[in-house]
């Protein structure tokens, strides 16, 4: 949640960790977020904030951070999380495929108001292509996201 690392936030921590980006097309976030937050800024998405933090990550790193897109994800998991295991070294188990329904300690106080289905899930859901538009109030906020979301894209795995 790229928001909550405001600019004054020392990043120096980041590099400790192994890191890696999750991406979702602008559109599909924004004409979600709306049932929440009616008139959304970029900044709010965290689009520009992913993008510079990314930037700092791999300039800093002298690598490019593995980064996958929601929908890689849904449309085929095995795939694309088995891709992400090897690029952070980790080892894949069907494991990560499935889940137990219901709350879990590490979902945070937004768990209620953010993770219905999530929390009746049990496994990934294909893909369902959305085809709500972006409100035209919100091109503008869409155009920045959409900056942000392709100078990562071009480096997602698939």
């Amino acid at each position: 949640m790229t928001h909550h690392l405001l600019p004054g936030i020392d990043r120096e921590w980041l590099l400790a960790l192994s890191n890696c980006f999750l991406i979702r097309d602008p559109r599909e976030v924004i004409t979600s977020y709306i049932r929440k937050n009616y008139e959304p800024t970029a900044l709010d998405l965290g689009f520009p904030q992913q993008a510079e933090i990314f930037e700092w990550v791999r300039t800093r790193s002298d690598s490019v951070p593995p980064v996958i897109d929601a929908r890689d994800v849904l449309e085929n998991p095995r795939r694309v999380l088995g891709l992400l295991c090897d690029a952070l070294g980790v080892e894949f188990t069907e494991a990560m495929l499935s889940w137990p329904p219901g709350p879990r300690e590490t979902d945070g106080l937004w768990a209620p108001y953010w993770y219905a289905e999530v929390l009746t899930s049990t496994g990934f859901q294909p893909y369902r292509p959305k085809t709500d538009a972006v409100p035209a109030r919100l091109a503008a906020v869409y155009d920045e996201c959409l900056d942000g979301y392709h100078r990562l894209h071009s480096h997602r795995l698939c």
